[in-house]
This record gives structure tokens, sequence and C-alpha cells, in this order.
């Protein structure tokens, strides 16, 4: 009796120290959050004539709530990093990117059926004349990733400031 009773006792209290220290909780596990998932991975880059670009390792990190990038241009001369992240509040997606030049981009948008699309806020540039950048990642069917970077001026042309095409190492 008093070892079913102690086994009893034992086994409560393993369940509510269990309970009270459940770190299994994630709050970044959902459809919403996984929405860029399809980014991850270890990536070789190329541009539109085929020659290399560069590599791109994405990976998850802070308890599956932030997509990291680690960019290395073909030259290893440019490098950058991202953190991308589900704004909650916001009901967005943001990216800020930072790179060893000293070039920063903090970019906001959704995902639309098989394309991750994000903007900057329009800003002036040197002349006077609003402009912004537009990073879009399509999902291919073959599992590749295409990354065209935009930059819409007004009253001008869009230029394509880089165009990449990434398939898993």
């Amino acid at each position: 009796m008093k070892t079913s009773l102690l086994l009893l006792c034992l086994l409560i209290f393993s369940i509510n120290v269990k309970a009270q220290n459940n770190t299994d909780v994630c709050n970044c596990c959902t459809e919403t959050h996984a929405q860029f998932d399809f980014w991850i991975g270890e990536w070789i880059v190329t541009n539109p004539d085929g020659s290399r670009a560069g590599e791109n390792t994405i990976d998850k990190i802070q308890d599956q709530c932030i997509l990291r990038e680690n960019w290395t241009s073909a030259q290893r001369n440019f490098t950058g990093t991202s953190y991308n992240f589900y704004n909650a509040q916001a009901k967005h997606w943001e990216q800020i990117w930072i790179d060893n030049k000293g070039g920063n981009l903090h970019l906001k948008g959704h995902r639309k059926d098989n394309q991750m699309i994000l903007k900057t806020d329009k800003t002036k540039n040197s002349e006077g004349v609003l402009f912004y950048h537009q990073v879009t990642w399509t999902k291919n069917k073959d599992g590749s990733v295409r990354q065209l970077w935009e930059t819409f001026t007004e009253g001008q042309d869009v230029v394509i400031a880089f165009d990449g095409l990434y398939r898993k190492r």
C-alpha cells in the first residue's frame, strides 16, 4: 500500500513538474509563420546567364520565429545577412537586410500564392523623385526559388537590381 501511494505521488509530482517546465510551446509554429519556409536551405545562386552569383544559407532560428539568411557573393567580397519574420501585430512579413558594405533594407509584405512579395517604403532619391524596392521570391515547381529585386522610380522604367535562381546544393 505504501509503495503504491509513493508511486502515485511520484507520478503526480512528475506530471506537475513537466507542466510547469513545459518548453515545448512554439509561438511561431503556425501556417502563417511557415509561409516563407520554401526558402530554407543551402543554395547555389546563379544569374540569368547561368553564371554563379553566390551562395546562400537560409535557416530558422529563435524557436522557429526568424528566417535567417547568410549570403556570400561568388567573388566572396560581398556578404550580407537578413532576418525575416512574420510581424503578428502588423499582420505582414518583414525583412531586415544588412551587408558588409554598410547597406541595409527594410522590406514589408505578404505571401501571395507561390510568391513572397516584400517592398520598402517609398522614399525620395537624390533628385527628389519617389522610388521603392520590391523583392519577390517565387517558389518554382522543381524546388528552385527565383529572387527578383526590382526598383520602381516614379516616371521611369523598372530597374532590375538582382535576378537570381536558387538551386539546392
